[in-house]
């Protein structure tokens, strides 16, 4: 029977690519011992994915990585940590990549030996990437899945199918009446290119009918035409279709893509869900350019914090740049003095100190490495003073992530609209009347990804580009842009700006995770 059961172990991890070392065998087959025989099949199947859904290194499997799947399999409400709020930085989140195979995400082979200058071959994987994660979202799709044959098949809505590059290439004959996913390149000065795993086509966009969207270089399109003459005369450009959160965790289960202490996402934990329930009070107030050196802006921030003085927030999210004007040799001195201000300041607000978290995202000009991303928190040695009188503070990567509860929330600080908008095939707004936030949020959401922009304009760490995924999609993501504010919900997520605080009359934003609302306040009153 041991060895049936022995046999029955080893080939149910095989079929997922795992081998189980000798411990873990062992250690299986004492749980599974205790098990009815008919139900063997089944538990063997729930390890298998809890297994998975770990951050393995090798597809070796021992003994510890055995107990912890049966401990989620038995107790799946069993949290890591008991904390409904956690800061995470973008260099911890994981380095999930697609899997066509199996087609699962799973940890990357060396997710343990990320560096931050790795090999040229990185930086061509880093599109695979991202081309993997939009076409495993857009053929499961209704629009590019295969009819079911049924005697009603004739009613049932009309599906595309989607072909390689190349296809294109490898026909000499006209065709027409195509649609290829792929990435906007510009290979040549004032030609433009779609270009995907198996090759790139010259376009002829003169005729080209835009469906919405920001279509900047190295976005990923769907292009509808004709390819003739070794040329894809493209009569329509749309981006993939998008998909909100609910269907992507049908599809990957518990998978976390979030990052955080626990080890499945919490948008599935009935506990945490509760616990957000239970807290009807929580709020989350952002504020962007919160420029530190000016005498105005420390008495908005006063009053903001005496007004809160009595109901403390659950957390502060202040984004930079917190100088408005870069100080040379001495920005970094100035920096520092700024936030003793602050921090004496906020020490006037003991029940604040005592209740409310802080966490601060670094803007493009602060001290630090300014120009790729993720980009790390401002220095230590600027701040140790600061964390020194507020001990609830985290100084956080840009772009950073916030769990609260079961809510995910990603903040973002940079100038995207604009770079976007410069970037641009083509400018709606010079020939229609639309509203450049909808379309900035249509673009992010089908590219499920934060900078969609050539590396030249937005440069990024090669290794972290996972870190910019928006996949699936948060609950919320802060935009924090010199732009005017906004707010926008597209596929059950938010998007907002609170826009410059200097430059908007001293508005902010105000999260109310209760109700999952974004409202508008503004610093008006006198203490």
């Amino acid at each position: 029977m041991s060895l049936n059961l022995k046999n029955q172990a080893f080939m149910t991890f095989q079929i997922s690519g795992l081998t189980l070392r000798s411990d873990a065998v062992n250690y299986l087959l004492s749980l599974l011992s205790t098990i009815k025989e008919s139900e063997r099949g089944e538990w063997l199947t729930k390890i298998v994915e809890a297994v998975q859904r770990q951050p393995l290194i090798s597809s070796f499997v021992d003994k510890t990585v055995i107990e912890k799947a049966f401990k989620e399999f038995t107790d799946p409400e069993k949290e890591e940590s008991e904390a409904f709020l956690n800061i995470i930085s973008a260099y911890s989140i994981p380095a999930l990549a697609y899997n066509p195979e199996k087609k699962q995400f799973t940890l990357k082979k060396d997710a343990g030996l990320i560096k931050l200058h790795p090999d040229a071959s990185t930086k061509a994987f880093i599109f695979l990437q991202r081309y993997d994660l939009v076409y495993q979202r857009t053929i499961r799709h209704n629009l590019f899945s295969p009819p079911v044959i049924t005697g009603l098949s004739r009613l049932q809505p009309q599906s595309f199918t989607l072909k390689p590059v190349e296809f294109l290439l490898g026909t000499s004959s006209k065709q027409g009446n195509l649609i290829v996913l792929g990435m906007l390149t510009q290979m040549k000065e004032g030609k433009y290119f779609l270009e995907d795993p198996t090759g790139a086509v010259p376009l002829n966009l003169s005729k080209t009918v835009y469906k919405g969207g920001l279509f900047t270089e190295n976005s990923f399109v769907l292009a509808e035409g004709v390819y003739e003459d070794s040329v894809f005369h493209v009569s329509a450009l749309g981006f993939p279709p998008p998909e909100p959160a609910s269907t992507t965790l049908q599809h990957f289960g518990r998978t976390n893509f979030f990052g955080g202490p626990h080890t499945t996402t919490v948008r599935t934990s009935k506990k945490l869900k509760s616990l957000e329930e239970s807290i009807s009070d929580a709020m989350f107030i952002f504020l962007s350019d919160v420029w530190l050196d000016k005498i105005e802006v420390l008495q908005k921030l006063k009053i903001l914090f005496a007004g809160f003085s009595e109901m403390p927030p659950t957390c502060f999210v202040l984004m930079g740049n917190f100088v408005s004007v870069p100080q040379g040799i001495s920005h970094s001195k100035t920096v520092k003095g700024c936030f003793e201000k602050l921090a004496n300041m906020i020490s006037e607000f003991p029940l604040i100190v005592q209740n409310s978290q802080f966490v601060f995202v670094p803007g493009p000009s602060d001290p630090g490495l300014t120009t790729i991303l993720p980009r790390p928190p401002i220095p230590g040695k600027l701040v140790e003073d600061f964390c020194n009188k507020i001990p609830n503070s985290v100084f956080a990567t840009n772009p950073c992530r916030i769990q609260y509860c079961s809510q995910e929330i990603t903040v973002f600080r940079e100038d995207m609209v604009a770079k976007m908008c410069r970037s641009c095939v083509y400018m709606p707004w010079k020939h229609e009347e639309v509203s450049v936030p909808n379309l900035f949020v249509k673009t992010l959401v089908a590219n499920a990804h934060l900078c969609p922009l050539p590396l030249n304009v937005a440069p990024v760490y090669w290794e972290y580009d996972h870190s910019l995924w928006l996949y699936p999609l948060p609950d919320i993501v802060v935009c924090g842009d010199k732009y005017d504010p906004f707010c926008v919900t597209n596929n059950d997520c938010t998007f907002f700006n609170p826009g410059s605080f200097p430059h908007t009359d001293f508005s902010f934003k105000v999260y109310l995770p209760s109700t999952r609302q974004v409202e508008d306040s503004q610093v008006t009153d006198v203490p």
